[in-house]
């Protein structure tokens, strides 16, 4: 089932999301709709608060752009109860985007390096270290299970220029082909 993705005003994205546990209801079909959301609106990362609900969980399918970043084909993951334990590296300045801040890119800076761990959906333990891509790619959905937007890592000069078209997308002036949910349900 396709799911709304809450957009920019909606307070569940301002929220640090909850850890949940194996008897978490319904967390297949979750996962799956998660799934089923992102692919229809064309996306590789979708975090759990980002659908309405703020648990700490996302999912990453970075196989769209494996032509560009040959590291990220095949490379789908279920991500639960995540903790990035390091983030090191050279700082790089790299576009990004997000579903819940339709048609805004911006240049955000991150670390190169990131140490994580991580249930996967049939709740075995992981901890690994990514570089480069999709280093930032897990960067920006864990940016979202503690209720941080990819707007709120930007220079207070950016983050001036943009405010109205923020403002705008709150109001729900935008056009984009998936479903969404505005503050207060709209």
């Amino acid at each position: 089932m396709i799911l709304p993705i809450a957009v920019i005003g909606n307070p569940v994205l301002r929220e640090k999301a909850a850890p949940i546990g194996k008897d978490y209801p319904g967390l297949d079909k979750l996962i799956a709709d998660m799934f089923e959301t992102m692919y229809n609106a064309e996306g590789v990362g979708l975090a759990a608060p980002q659908v309405g609900i703020p648990v700490r969980l996302f999912i990453i399918d970075g196989t769209p752009l494996a032509d560009e970043e040959p590291g990220l084909k095949d490379f789908k993951k279920v991500f639960i109860n995540a903790e990035i334990s390091e983030r090191s590296g050279d700082i790089e300045l790299m576009s990004e985007g997000c579903l819940s801040i339709p048609n805004i890119r911006e240049e955000v800076r991150r670390e190169d390096e990131i140490e994580i761990s991580w249930y996967d959906q049939h709740w075995n333990h992981h901890k690994e270290r990514y570089t480069g891509f999709i280093a930032r790619v897990i960067q920006h959905e864990y940016d979202h299970i503690d209720g941080i937007l990819f707007t709120d890592r930007l220079g207070s000069l950016r983050k001036k220029l943009i405010k109205r078209r923020l403002n705008e997308i709150g109001k729900g002036r935008f056009d984009v082909g998936y479903k969404t949910a505005l503050a207060g349900g709209r």
